[in-house]
């Protein structure tokens, strides 16, 4: 079995912990936060334990600690204070940003910590309420999650064991929404094309429109298309949705998406994904390039 591979260039930490290249190189050379490795043929490179390092760090920094003194920390002095500040955060939540906590979710990820992932989501839940904790704290961390995936540097047994616990908070919020009928708002369908497994965004737009009252069918993952289209055509949606996780050529998502709103004239087709599996596709008129549950959240907000 091959080993797994995980090697970030300074560039990868960059935009996985939001700072900035030059200011990693920095604190790697005066205050040794960092230290690269190389391969054999001479590029540095960092691996998981120094990614989550770092993800520590900015935790530590957005709590108010200096960078000077968190240089001079070991590796257990750093997780004995980041693990008090974790605690701190449970009583009082408005004093960490949410850039930490969304690196807190990712150190909660690499270390299978279900108690600090389940601890920063439910102090966020209690300052802000779940709607808002989808979309400042768990919707982050996902895109951050699926950076990892592009750059093939993530272990799918720990994204496997987040996407479990972040899919049972929110069927459990589903699960306590009313069932809305004949509202006169838009109805949608949501659905992942087949071989696609990962719906943690699809389930995330469904409580989305739950909470807003919004009638929706959702198929899940991995649906055969022509079964789509039927059940589309039995209930016939204003609003189709879905999503593209899985690295596939443009040129199939391109014709995925023609044929997707071909099949559907009179509804607009929502979609998402990677912003670079879009760069080149040409979005037919009733197709609708989603941003983000952000994005999408504002959408529903002119339709209610």
């Amino acid at each position: 079995m091959a080993e797994y591979a995980t090697q970030y260039s300074i560039k990868d930490l960059e935009r996985l912990t939001g700072v900035k290249a030059h200011t990693l190189r920095i604190w790697e050379r005066r205050y040794g936060i960092l230290d690269p490795k190389r391969t054999a043929t001479n590029i540095r490179y960092y691996d998981d334990a120094q990614l989550k390092h770092l993800l520590n760090v900015t935790v530590m920094l957005e709590a108010g600690r200096k960078i000077s003194y968190i240089g001079s920390l070991s590796p257990d002095q750093l997780h004995e204070e980041v693990q008090n500040i974790f605690e701190e955060q449970v009583n009082a939540p408005k004093d960490l940003k949410y850039s930490a906590r969304v690196n807190g979710l990712m150190v909660a990820m690499f270390e299978v910590n279900e108690f600090e992932f389940l601890n920063i989501i439910s102090a966020s839940v209690r300052e802000i309420g779940f709607r808002q904790t989808i979309l400042d704290l768990v919707y982050p961390f996902l895109e951050k999650v699926g950076i990892m995936w592009g750059i093939n540097e993530i272990n799918p047994a720990q994204e496997h064991f987040i996407s479990h616990l972040i899919r049972r908070k929110v069927e459990r919020e589903i699960d306590e929404l009313a069932v809305p009928r004949n509202t006169g708002k838009k109805k949608y369908l949501l659905f992942l094309p087949e071989d696609e497994l990962h719906e943690l965004g699809l389930l995330l737009s469904q409580y989305l429109l739950r909470s807003r009252g919004f009638e929706s069918v959702y198929l899940g993952q991995n649906v055969p298309y022509s079964d789509m289209v039927k059940v589309s055509r039995q209930i016939n949606p204003d609003v189709l949705i879905t999503f593209f996780i899985r690295a596939i050529p443009q040129n199939e998502i391109g014709e995925f998406l023609k044929t997707l709103c071909s099949d559907h004239p009179d509804q607009e087709v929502y979609f998402s994904g990677p912003g670079k599996f879009f760069e080149d596709v040409t979005v037919p008129k009733n197709g609708v390039l989603l941003k983000g549950l952000d994005h999408f959240e504002q959408l529903l907000e002119e339709q209610s």
